[in-house]
Parts: C-alpha cells; structure tokens; sequence
C-alpha cells in the first residue's frame, strides 16, 4: 500500500510561498529519526533530507505570495498540497496530512493532528518542506540582505519588522498579512 505523508512549511512568514512536500517511504525504509522538522537541527535536517531525496517517492510543490494574497493562506496551503500530491510520479493510495483540515481532492485521507512527529511519511515530508522553504529564502536574503532572512526565514521577528518599517515591503512579502497591510496604509 503507497502512504503517502503530506506537510507544509511557511503558513506564518510574511514573506514568500508556503511549501508542501508529499512523500511516499519504502514499506521496509531504513531512514532512522525521521521527526518532526521543528524538533530537528539544521544539520540533522539536511542529512536526513539527502535520505528521503535518495530513498523515496516524493514531490515538493509551492503557492506563492501572490497566490496566497488572492485566495488566503489556507486555501493556498491547500492548493501548495493538492499540487505535491498530483506531481508524485506514483497515485497513493491513501494520505495522511499533518494538521486539522484536509485538501478537498479524490484520494482516500485523513488529517493528523501533530502527525510530523506521529507518522514517518509526515516528518519525512515536514522535513522536505522545510529545507526547501528556507533554501528559497536563504537565497532570496542575497537579493533583500536588510530584512535577515536568511535568519528569521520571512517570520515577523522584531530584525524583520524593523527593516519592512524602515525599507517598506518587497515584491516577495505577502500583502494580505495584517503587518504588511498596515505599511501598506500608511
């Protein structure tokens, strides 16, 4: 049977996408202390992420800022895992999301309250997620170096705040996010 674990990464930033990874694991996987990704060192993340890259079926998808202001973050978590379900290469035969709400699409699923750190599909998927989102927004620190991102990965810490009063928003934050919105007023 191909369970596949689905989670996101980037709902609370206010800057740039959310990112989803679906991932299917070997039945008899050998990839040890797959975990929550928040529960993880940065170091243990990206050994573990080379594994999952070598030894699974997997898929990582995105919804953009621009996306996300015109449909909300839920509906665009939603489209960024109803995207990394349908690009795997192989149908799952049931799904398991990490959270409280379910995309609505064909498969048979079930939403797991806390599943990253309940089901290894889902940690292996937090995990995808994860280091790909904070990838996009180490590289996207080069091209905004005021707003530390490379730091707070686009979260509203007070380094980040700082900056979006002092320099205004980029092309990347998302407009729809009240702290933004409110700049955006004055």
């Amino acid at each position: 049977m191909n369970i596949a674990g689905v989670d996101e990464a980037g709902r609370g930033p206010l800057a740039g996408p959310v990112v989803a990874a679906a991932v299917i694991l070997p039945e008899a996987h050998d990839i040890m202390g797959l975990d929550d990704s928040k529960k993880l060192t940065a170091k243990r993340r990206a050994v573990l992420e080379n594994e999952i890259l070598e030894k699974t079926i997997y898929n990582i998808a995105l919804c953009d800022q621009l996306e996300i202001d015109s449909i909300n973050i839920l509906q665009g978590t939603m489209r960024a895992m109803t995207r990394a379900v349908a690009g795997l290469p192989k149908r799952p035969d049931h799904i398991l999301v990490d959270g409280n709400r379910l995309p609505k699409w064909d498969f048979e699923a079930e939403a797991v309250i806390g599943g990253d750190a309940l089901h290894p599909c889902i940690s292996a998927a937090s995990i995808l997620a994860k280091e790909y989102r904070d990838r996009l927004m180490i590289a996207a620190a080069e091209q905004y170096p005021e707003y530390g991102w490379e730091r707070n990965k686009g979260y509203g810490t007070a380094e980040h705040m700082a900056a979006l009063k002092k320099y205004g928003p980029t092309p990347l934050h998302r407009k729809s996010f009240a702290p933004v919105a409110q700049l955006e007023l004055i």
